[in-house]
């Protein structure tokens, strides 16, 4: 019996032993301050307008960066209804490009030079005299040469794309000289920018 109170001593010294073991502390270091530099706060004492005002100023930005896309589209805009506003005439039963048609297509020629990215249709039409055939051909021959015109000017061919209407979409409706002076024409429409 005596052999399990030494055993049994012992082992309550061991647990003893054990349980109150040392405890390590953890050393503080001190920091001593760099002169002229300000410790930061930490974040939860910095005060709530300090701490809204990069959301607030990321916000501002990005309102500004919206209205400047939505006025340079308003501008694309009204610049593309400019462009499709003005239309070139041809002579009667011709599809050269006149000279005053080929100051017009200059103008456009650099308006896509700048717009690489603006795709257009050329709408080739006839005034309603010669057969329907025949002024499907016309207005063909007409949307072509305006075409080959502008890509002679340095405008990408792939930009353009051409289709005839020949005497199915009058401008003015009238049977007289005047109307079909309108009605011979290339109309062009701008289908991507």
């Amino acid at each position: 019996m005596r052999r399990y109170q030494i055993l049994w001593v012992g082992f309550l010294i061991v647990f003893f032993a054990l349980s109150c073991a040392r405890k390590e502390v953890a050393e503080h270091k001190v920091v001593t301050p760099v002169p002229g530099v300000k410790k930061a706060a930490p974040k939860e004492k910095m005060p709530e307008e300090l701490r809204a005002r990069p959301i607030e100023e990321a916000k501002i930005r990005e309102e500004e960066l919206a209205r400047e896309r939505m006025l340079k589209e308003e501008a694309l805009k009204e610049e593309i209804a400019a462009f499709e506003e003005e239309d070139i005439h041809f002579d009667f039963d011709k599809y050269n490009i006149r000279p005053d048609a080929a100051e017009i297509l200059k103008k456009k020629a650099e308006w896509l030079k700048e717009h690489p990215n603006v795709h257009v249709l050329i709408e080739g039409h006839c005034d309603e005299r010669g057969t329907e055939e025949y002024n499907l051909a016309l207005g063909e021959r007409r949307a072509n040469s305006t075409k080959q015109f502008l890509i002679g000017l340095g405008v990408d061919a792939s930009c353009i794309s051409t289709i005839s209407y020949g005497e199915e979409r009058p401008i003015d409706p009238r049977h007289n000289e005047e109307a079909w002076a309108k009605n011979r024409r290339c109309h062009f429409v701008v289908t991507k920018y």
